[in-house]
This record gives structure tokens, C-alpha cells and sequence, in this order.
């Protein structure tokens, strides 16, 4: 009787298990139908499109594609593991204040800060005009002020909102790292940050990274206000043009 049951069991398990294995089967070629799509309509009859987007702007939306991937990345991975430290690792006042407001720059969308720091940084804005009144300018040519909308202020913009993706994963391993590592890193006079705690959290960097590379290869808003030339943009050019 008793092998009958489990026979019985394992028959009933096996029937769930395929029904499940379906299902997500069927999910994933769901998910899967428009990239399908889209690749076979990439690689059938272009009419000459891959050849004179190859001899005119392919490559330059490429490069600034790699380009802002690369700053991003940096300057993302900078803020987020130096903030995730900061507060991991030290008590000061404010501390748990700071813990929850340094993950609010993911909730704004990238163009809106764009727009922001644009009004704040242009000729009329706060920043330059205070300049002018401060040192007696009164022409542009009398003094030089970086180009926010540029590739370098599109790589400002968006890894300061695209950091808390790094933020959140090396807090939390920073906080899973046990105590007594760091004790040993200070009896051999080691330093707590790159003997034990960055090793530890690199997992964890390097799936925050990759959050942060997709939403800068996704980005389409602050590219196009800013006339950064990138994929995104490039395909959006191309499909209405």
C-alpha cells in the first residue's frame, strides 16, 4: 500500500512538474516572440540600409554607446560603493536618514534631471550667472563653463540617478560581511576596505553594474534632449526615417 502511494505521488508530482515546465515554456516563447521579430527582420533584405548606415553613423553611435556605458559605469560604481561604505561602516548624525535618501534618485526619471541640471548649468542659469556677477564677466568669451548637454553631462546625469542600482546590492553586502573579517584585517593592519569588504561585495557590484549598463543602453529620453548620438537613438532615427 505504502508503495502504491508514493507511486501515486510521484506520478501526481510529475504531472504538476510538466504542467509548470509548460506554462513557463510558454511564457519564455511569449517573451521571446517580438525579439524573434525583430532578428528576422534584421538579418532578411535591408534594401542597402546596413551598408549606408555602416558608411555614415553606425559606428558613432557605437562608440557613443561604449563611450557613456563606460563613464556611467565608473562614476555609478564610484558613488554607490563610496555611499554604501560610508554607511555601512560609520556612525555620524543623520546616518539612517542618509541610508534612505541616497536611494531616491532612482525614483526620477533620468530626462527630468536632465532638464533640471540643463536650467541649472546653461548660460542663464544660477551657476553661470552668479559667475559673471561674482568675477565681472559679461561676455561668454570671457571665461569657459562645460557643456552640460554633452556626452560627458549626459554621463553626469545619469549616473547620478543610476547609482542606487550599485547602492542597494553593496549595502546589503556589506552588511552581510561578518564582523569578525574586519577584525582580522585590522589585527594584520590591513585595510578593512580592500583586503575584506570590496572583495566580498563584487558580486554584488557586478550585478548592480549590469542593472545600470541596461538602463543606460535603454535610455532614451536624456540622450535625445541632450543630442547624444547612441543605438537607442540611432534605431528611433531610423524607424521613423
Amino acid at each position: 500500500m505504502v508503495a502504491t502511494f508514493l507511486s501515486s505521488w510521484a506520478h501526481v508530482r510529475s504531472r504538476r512538474t510538466d504542467g509548470w515546465s509548460i506554462g513557463a515554456l510558454s511564457l519564455c516563447l511569449l517573451l521571446l516572440g517580438p525579439v524573434v521579430a525583430l532578428t528576422l527582420k534584421a538579418v532578411g533584405d535591408s534594401g542597402g540600409l546596413w551598408g549606408h548606415l555602416l558608411d555614415t553613423v553606425l559606428l558613432r553611435y557605437i562608440s557613443n554607446t561604449l563611450v557613456l556605458m563606460v563613464g556611467v559605469g565608473i562614476l555609478a560604481s564610484l558613488f554607490g560603493v563610496a555611499t554604501a561604505w560610508v554607511i555601512t561602516r560609520y556612525e555620524f548624525p543623520g546616518r539612517i536618514l542618509f541610508e534612505w535618501m541616497l536611494l531616491l534618485p532612482a525614483a526620477i526619471p533620468a530626462y527630468i534631471v536632465a532638464y533640471t541640471y540643463t536650467d541649472f548649468f546653461e548660460y542663464a542659469g544660477p551657476v553661470q550667472s552668479q559667475l559673471r556677477m561674482l568675477f565681472g564677466w559679461t561676455r561668454p568669451s570671457d571665461y569657459w563653463f562645460p557643456e552640460i548637454r554633452s556626452l560627458g553631462g549626459a554621463t553626469l546625469v545619469m549616473a547620478s540617478v543610476l547609482y542606487p542600482y550599485i547602492y542597494m546590492v553593496t549595502r546589503i553586502a556589506f552588511r552581510l560581511t561578518p564582523a569578525s573579517l574586519f577584525e582580522i584585517a585590522l589585527v594584520h593592519r590591513k585595510s578593512q576596505f580592500w583586503a575584506v569588504g570590496l572583495p566580498l561585495a563584487r558580486p554584488a557590484i557586478t550585478a548592480g553594474l549590469a542593472l545600470v549598463l541596461m538602463e543606460v543602453v535603454s535610455d532614451f529620453g536624456t540622450v535625445e534632449y541632450f543630442a547624444v548620438e547612441t543605438l537607442t537613438l540611432g534605431i528611433f532615427n531610423v524607424w521613423l526615417g
